[in-house]
């Protein structure tokens, strides 16, 4: 039986166009991926996040099931769950 702790996504690394690595918690993900969703248009989503009634939804799904977000031609946004050692 898998380790439960394979599973906890609380923090993760985040690459952007044009930026350098950030480490974010699961709250700030949300935020900035809810932050992005908002500036893309209803239609241009992708049809699975369409199904969904607010972008809090939207977001929270992309961070259960995907690692990236289309944020333009030539750019990128995409994230990793990853382990911090204290």
């Amino acid at each position: 039986m898998p380790d439960p702790l394979m599973y906890q996504q609380d923090n993760f690394v985040v690459l952007e166009t044009n930026q350098p690595e950030q480490f974010f918690t699961a709250a700030e993900l949300l935020d900035k991926l809810k932050e992005e969703l908002q500036k893309i248009a209803v239609n241009d989503l992708p049809l699975e996040l369409q199904q969904f009634n607010s972008v809090e939804e939207q977001a929270q799904h992309l961070i259960d099931t995907s690692c990236e977000l289309d944020v333009g031609v030539g750019k990128y946004l995409q994230w990793y769950a990853v382990r911090l050692e204290k």
